[in-house]
C-alpha cells in the first residue's frame, strides 16, 4: 500500500513537473523566442487604442478672398434604444419614445414609423443597441437644427431628472458654401460622405481633401490613458486652399440677372460668362437651371440642374459668330466698311441664303450690313472673298473645335464640322449656322482674343494655390496660346463692333447701349434645329460684347436657350440682361461712365456722386509670388497707383499687406527680387507705412512732423541710404509742413 502510495506521488508529483517544465518552456517561447515579437504585437494591439484626426479640406475663395466653400461644423443626429427603453420601463407617463418621435419628425421630417423602428432597433442577442444614428435626415445637419434638438434635450432632461436621455448629437465636419446656389455649377459639392462630385471640387479634390492623422496611445481596462504610456501620432494635414479668378460681386449680378430672365421667358436654360479679355480670367460664369450645394439632393430628380451648359452644351451661335468671320475678313484686308452689295438674298451652288429680314435693305455698305447682322453681307465676306480654307484656317485658330482647357471636369469639344468643298456648308458657316456647333466659354475665348489685341489665351479659373498655413504659395499665370489677329485689326473691329451698339437707329445691338460707355457688341439669334429641320418658332439667341472698346476690362456672354416669347431675339431678350450685367460689373470695378456735356446735370451729377460713395475705397490684393506684369494689372484694376520696386520678374512682397482696405488715391508698392534700384515716391504714406518701406529699402528713416508724407530726400552717405520724410495732416499743405518742420532737429532714424 505504501509503495503504491508513493508510486501515485510520483507519478503525479513527475506530471506536475512536467506540466511546469512545459510552462516555463512556453513562457519563454513567448516572451524571448523567435515568436516573442508577434504576441508582443498582439498584446499590444489589445491595450493600444487609436482615434483618427480629421483634417480640413481647403477652402476655395474669390479674387478678393472671400470665402466661397469651406468645412463647417456639422451633426448628426442618433437616438439610444437602451437608455430609452430604461427610461420607459422606470416611468411610463414620461412618454419618451412618443416624446422623441413627435420631435424628430417635426425638426427633421423623418417619418414616424421610421423613428420608431429606430428607437426600438435591437442587437442579435436580441437586447436593445446603445446608439443609432438617424439616417439620412439627420445626417450632418446644421447647427441651427442641433440646437432646435439641444433645447428639446433639456426639457427631457427637466422631465426626467436625468443626464442622459437617449438623444445624442455626434460633432462632425462637413463642405458648406456659404453663398448657397452661387458659383454653384464652378465649385461643385462634396456629398455627405465627403466625396467630391462636380466642378472644381472634384477637379481639386487631391488638393483641397488632404490627409487624415491619428493618435494612438495604451490604455488600461476602461479605456483611459495610462499616463506613462505609450503614445503615437500623426498629425492630420490639411486641404490647400485654392484662390479663384472669380470675383464674388460679378457672379452675383450675373445671376440676378439670370434669374430675373429665366423666371420671365422660361426658356430651357439661359447662360452666361464674364472675363478679363486680357488675361481671360473668368471674372463670373452661371448656367439656370442650377441647384443649391448645400442641399443637393433636393435636386436629384433632374439632371438638368447639374448641368454646366457654359463648358457642357453646344449651340449654332448664329450671328454672334461673325465676329470671327469679320476679323478674318479686316486681317486679310478684304473688308472694306464703304463697299456696298445688294441685301436680301444671294444664291451659292446647292442654296439661296436670305438675311432674317427676307426683303433686305436694298444697297447698302459692308459697315451698315454689320450694324443690320446681314447674313448677305457675311456669304460676301466669308465664302466669296475669303474662301473655305482662309475661312476655316482662322475659325481654328479662334480655338473652335478643341476643349479650352478651363478647369473645369466635363468640358466638350464643339464640332466645326462644314465641309470645305460644299458651297452652302461654308457659306452657312460664315454666318454662325449649320455645321458649326460651339460651347459658351469657346465664344468668349474667341471674343476675348479679338479685343485684347488678337491673343487667343486659354480661360482660368484657379489663380494661386497656398497651404492652409499661409506658407507656400503657388501662383498661376495667364496662359497665351497663340497670335490670332494683329493689335490693328483687333482695333478696327473694336470700333466696328462698336457701331453695331452705339447707332441707335439701325444697330441690331443698341438695346446694349449703356451711355458713358463705349461698348462693342454683336446680337445672335440662331433657329433650332428639331428633328432634322430648322424650327420656325424654336431659337437660341444671344449677345456678346466688351467694354470699355479702347481699353477692355469685361467681356461677356449671355445666351438664352429657348426664350418663351413671340419677340425673342438677340436684340429684344438677350442684349437688356447683358446691358444691365455689364453696366454693374463696370461700375463695380471703379470704371465711371464719360457722360457728355449736354447730358442732364442732375442725372450725370447723381451717377457720378453713386459711383464716389461706393468707389472710394478698395481692398488690397494679394499679388505675392506674381509677375509682375499680373501683379500690376490686379493692382490696377482696383484702381490703385503701382510702384514697381526692382527690376526682378515676381514679387516677393508688398505694401500695405493683402486685405488692407485704402483710399484709391494709395499706391501699392512691389518689391521684386532683384537689386533694387532709385528710391520709390513716398507721397501720401502713412508714418507706419513709410516706416515699412524703408524697412523693405534697407534704408534708415528720419521723420518730421506728423501724419502722412509729403515730401522726401534721399541721402546715400558711405554707402548707407537715408531717406528723409516730411509728413503732414490730411488737411494740411507740403509747404506748411516744410516750412514748420525744417525749424525743428531730425528724429532718430529707422530702419
Amino acid at each position: 500500500m505504501t509503495k503504491r502510495i508513493k508510486l501515485r506521488t510520483l507519478l503525479v508529483g513527475g506530471v506536475f513537473t512536467l506540466l511546469f517544465v512545459g510552462l516555463i518552456f512556453r513562457i519563454y517561447w513567448v516572451q524571448v523566442g523567435p515568436a516573442s515579437a508577434m504576441w508582443a504585437e498582439n498584446a499590444r494591439k489589445t491595450w493600444m487604442t487609436s482615434k483618427p484626426i480629421p483634417q480640413e479640406r481647403g477652402m476655395l475663395l474669390d479674387r478678393d478672398g472671400k470665402v466661397l466653400a469651406a468645412d463647417a461644423a456639422a451633426y448628426t443626429i442618433a437616438v439610444g434604444p437602451l437608455k430609452i427603453s430604461q427610461l420607459e420601463k422606470q416611468n411610463p407617463e414620461w412618454r419618451i419614445a412618443d416624446r422623441i418621435v413627435s420631435k424628430l419628425h417635426n425638426v427633421l421630417g423623418t417619418p414616424e414609423d421610421k423613428l420608431r423602428e429606430m428607437i426600438g432597433a435591437k442587437k442579435s442577442d436580441g437586447s436593445y443597441k446603445d446608439q443609432v444614428e438617424v439616417r439620412s435626415d439627420g445626417w450632418k445637419v446644421d447647427k441651427s437644427v442641433k440646437d432646435r434638438l439641444d433645447k428639446f434635450r433639456g426639457e427631457l432632461r427637466d422631465l426626467t431628472k436625468k443626464d442622459d436621455v437617449g438623444l445624442y448629437f455626434v460633432e462632425e465636419q462637413k463642405r458648406y458654401y456659404p453663398n448657397g446656389m452661387l458659383a454653384a455649377h464652378i465649385l461643385g459639392y462634396t456629398n455627405k460622405d465627403g466625396e467630391a462630385v462636380t466642378g472644381l471640387e472634384k477637379k481639386l479634390d487631391d488638393v483641397l481633401k488632404g490627409s487624415p492623422g491619428f493618435i494612438q496611445y495604451e490604455k488600461d481596462r476602461t479605456g483611459a490613458q495610462l499616463p506613462n504610456g505609450e503614445v503615437k501620432m500623426k498629425p492630420a494635414v490639411d486641404g490647400k486652399n485654392v484662390t479663384l479668378t472669380l470675383d464674388r460681386d460679378i457672379q452675383f449680378y450675373i445671376e440676378e440677372a439670370l434669374r430675373e430672365a429665366y423666371d420671365k421667358y422660361h426658356p430651357v436654360s439661359i447662360t452666361a460668362i464674364a472675363a478679363d479679355p486680357k488675361t481671360m480670367d473668368i471674372l463670373g460664369m452661371a448656367s439656370l437651371p442650377a441647384f443649391d450645394p448645400n442641399q443637393y439632393w433636393n435636386y436629384s430628380q433632374n439632371q438638368a440642374n447639374f448641368k454646366d451648359n457654359a463648358i457642357q452644351s453646344v449651340y449654332e451661335p448664329g450671328s454672334t459668330f461673325k465676329i470671327v468671320t469679320l476679323a478674318a475678313a479686316v486681317q486679310e484686308g478684304l473688308f472694306d466698311p464703304n463697299e456696298t452689295y445688294k441685301s436680301g438674298s444671294i444664291r451659292v451652288p446647292g442654296a439661296t441664303i436670305r438675311d432674317w429680314n427676307t426683303k433686305g435693305w436694298g444697297e447698302i455698305t459692308f459697315l451698315d450690313g454689320l450694324k443690320h447682322s446681314s447674313n448677305v453681307g457675311f456669304v460676301k465676306l466669308g465664302y466669296e472673298k475669303l474662301g473655305a480654307d482662309k475661312l476655316r484656317k482662322y475659325i481654328d485658330n479662334f480655338g473652335f473645335g478643341v476643349k479650352t482647357g478651363i478647369e473645369l471636369p466635363g468640358e466638350i469639344a464643339g464640332s466645326i464640322s462644314f465641309r470645305n468643298k460644299i458651297p452652302s456648308e461654308v457659306a452657312t458657316a460664315a454666318f454662325g449656322q449649320g455645321r458649326v456647333q460651339v460651347t459658351p466659354i469657346q465664344q468668349v475665348t474667341a471674343v476675348a482674343a479679338v479685343a485684347n489685341g488678337g491673343k487667343l489665351m486659354q480661360p482660368r479659373l484657379i489663380q494661386s494655390v497656398s497651404d492652409a498655413d499661409g506658407g507656400h504659395k503657388q501662383v498661376f499665370e495667364p496662359k497665351v496660346i497663340r497670335q490670332v489677329v494683329s493689335a490693328d485689326t483687333s482695333r478696327k473691329v473694336g470700333n466696328y463692333l462698336e457701331s453695331v451698339v452705339s447707332d441707335l437707329k439701325i444697330g441690331t445691338g443698341k438695346n446694349a447701349y449703356i451711355p458713358g460707355y463705349r461698348i462693342a457688341g454683336k446680337t445672335g439669334t440662331a433657329q433650332k434645329v428639331i428633328d432634322g429641320k430648322y424650327s420656325a418658332d424654336k431659337y437660341v439667341v444671344s449677345f456678346i460684347g466688351y467694354a470699355p472698346v479702347d481699353d477692355p476690362k469685361i467681356v461677356l456672354y449671355v445666351i438664352v436657350d429657348e426664350p418663351q416669347s413671340e419677340t425673342a431675339g438677340g436684340s429684344s431678350v438677350a442684349a437688356p440682361i447683358f446691358k444691365k450685367i455689364m453696366e454693374q460689373s463696370l461700375r463695380h470695378l471703379g470704371i465711371a461712365p464719360n457722360l457728355p456735356d449736354s447730358q442732364d446735370k442732375d442725372a450725370k451729377q447723381a451717377a457720378a456722386a453713386a459711383l464716389k460713395a461706393a468707389e472710394v475705397t478698395a481692398s488690397v490684393p494679394d499679388v505675392t509670388g506674381m509677375a509682375v506684369a499680373q501683379a500690376k494689372s490686379e493692382v490696377t484694376r482696383r484702381s490703385f497707383g503701382v510702384q514697381v520696386i526692382g527690376k526682378g520678374g515676381k514679387v516677393v512682397q508688398q505694401l500695405p499687406k493683402s486685405g488692407s482696405v485704402l483710399p484709391k488715391s494709395q499706391s501699392i508698392y512691389l518689391l521684386t527680387d532683384s537689386k533694387i534700384g532709385a528710391v520709390p515716391d513716398f507721397t501720401g504714406l502713412s508714418l507706419r507705412d513709410a516706416m515699412e518701406l524703408c524697412s523693405l529699402l534697407k534704408a534708415g528713416c528720419t521723420v518730421r512732423g506728423e501724419g502722412y508724407v509729403v515730401s522726401q530726400q534721399a541721402v546715400n552717405a558711405g554707402g548707407k541710404l537715408t531717406v528723409k520724410l516730411t509728413l503732414a495732416p490730411p488737411d494740411g499743405t507740403a509747404a506748411a509742413a516744410a516750412a514748420d518742420e525744417a525749424k525743428k532737429p531730425d528724429s532718430a532714424p529707422n530702419g
